[in-house]
């Protein structure tokens, strides 16, 4: 088996590794590392929950460390895209962690915030920018940064970048970038324009392929209950209740429907918190901090949070409401079951979201399997004729649901995977979740 040791990265990062307990790359570490160190170009298929960050953060700062010299003023060395705030977040405290004994000059630049301080942080240059595209564009507009001395960029989870309506202003970043780069470029899907992109940014390159979107993660265990939209908060209530998770992400399609799932779970003697678009900065950050700590166990997102919840321990997912655009389900459920562990995820489906359902099915290539209620549900207004019924021949209600709560081995209604420890035997420790 491949060891972090045999891909010829330097020893700070070797040693940075060993503290975090990590010995065994994933298979996209195994693969995209060695080319990243030759100086390639890389097209890396991959979803969130592979270890993605790792195979480029680790052999960029070995290059880095390699060749170290002073920034521009006001420029980078490299250069990092992301779609979103929190996963910007993520991947420059991974560059932190796995840099901390080569000295490594990180920044961030999203929206959100104020200017200053970034524009303050990149006044006498940094060794790695991690950027969202919008808040780039404000610094390369007001001269507070420059890209003529980039020497890599990284395009991470480009499709969200589409997805977002950014293709416009990462096409302009990248016509700043000098001519002579490494470009790194990552995608879980690669619709068109995203070809057409990468096929713009990159020159002769490696491919990676490594569990596509439609494949959801093997030690995820599916279960879709069939209610009706009223019907929602009660059953979300129960499950709640019945399975005592260890920590629950709960996915809504909209910002105002999270808000509701929380003030209803509130009611309901629950604690939790909402992560979504009109939250503040430090409101997300102080969601985020608190539910990785486990001081709230309840998480409420929707999907522009999605791939930025990169939290071992995750018990459960719950699909309050189905997401219409099926690759976001293989997102959403890939935050469980990540380093190793086993997870849970589970669909609430109305009758208007059969439709949504099939497309899951279709991209993912399996049956969700049906899961009877594990609470008594109060009756629903039909919203349409077609009123979703729960398919025959299902299991009773509440057994079906207190065998789902109880993983084998189970003595109580908390699922046995629970949190995996944080630094199990150095064999079995992979940067899977990085």
């Amino acid at each position: 088996m491949t060891q972090f040791s045999d891909l010829g990265l330097a020893a700070p990062l070797l040693k940075a590794l060993t503290d975090e307990g990590y010995v065994t790359p994933t298979p996209i570490q195994a693969q995209a590392i060695p080319y990243v160190l030759a100086g390639r170009d890389l097209l890396g298929i991959a979803q969130t929950g592979t270890g993605k960050t790792a195979a480029f953060a680790l052999p960029i700062l070995h290059r880095l460390d390699a060749d170290r010299r002073q920034p521009v003023r006001k420029g980078c060395r490299v250069l990092v895209l992301s779609p979103t705030r929190e996963l910007a977040s993520q991947i420059a405290e991974s560059f932190r962690t796995y840099g901390r004994h080569i000295g490594v000059r990180v920044a961030l630049a999203f929206g959100g915030v104020p200017l200053g301080a970034q524009i303050r942080a990149l006044a006498n240059g940094v060794d790695v920018l991690v950027a969202t595209p919008g808040r780039l564009i404000d610094h390369l507009d007001t001269g507070a940064c420059r890209l003529d001395q980039v020497e890599m960029i990284v395009l991470d989870e480009a499709d969200h970048m589409l997805d977002m309506g950014f293709i416009h202003a990462v096409r302009r970043i990248v016509r700043a970038l000098p001519h002579k780069r490494q470009s790194l470029f990552f995608s879980a899907t690669m619709p068109k324009e995203i070809g057409a992109l990468a096929g713009d940014l990159l020159r002769d390159p490696a491919r990676v392929e490594v569990a596509p979107v439609a494949t959801t993660a093997e030690r995820v265990e599916q279960r879709m209950i069939f209610a009706e939209q009223g019907q929602k908060p009660a059953l979300l209530v129960g499950l709640v209740k019945e399975l005592n998770p260890r920590l629950m992400l709960v996915f809504t399609r909209t910002k105002h429907g999270a808000d509701r799932v929380v003030r209803h779970l509130e009611q309901a003697g629950i604690e939790s918190a909402a992560i979504h678009g009109n939250k503040s900065q430090s409101q997300r950050e102080k969601a985020l901090a608190a539910f990785r700590a486990g001081k709230t166990r309840i998480l409420v997102a929707t999907d522009i949070a999605a791939r930025g919840i990169d939290v071992d321990g995750v018990s459960h997912v719950i699909n309050f409401d189905l997401p219409n655009i099926p690759e976001s389900y293989v997102h959403r459920i890939g935050r469980t079951a990540r380093a190793g562990a086993d997870g849970i995820a589970i669909g609430f489906c109305s009758g208007e979201e059969k439709a949504f359902l099939k497309d899951i099915e279709k991209l993912i290539g399996q049956k969700v399997t049906p899961m009877g209620s594990p609470v008594e549900l109060p009756t629903a207004r039909p919203s349409s004729p077609s009123t979703a019924q729960r398919p025959s021949g299902g299991h009773n209600a509440s057994s079906q649901g207190r065998r789902f709560g109880g993983a084998p081995g189970a003595t109580s209604g908390r699922p046995s995977q629970g949190r995996p420890a944080r630094r199990p035997q150095q064999s079995q420790r992979t940067v899977a979740s990085r």
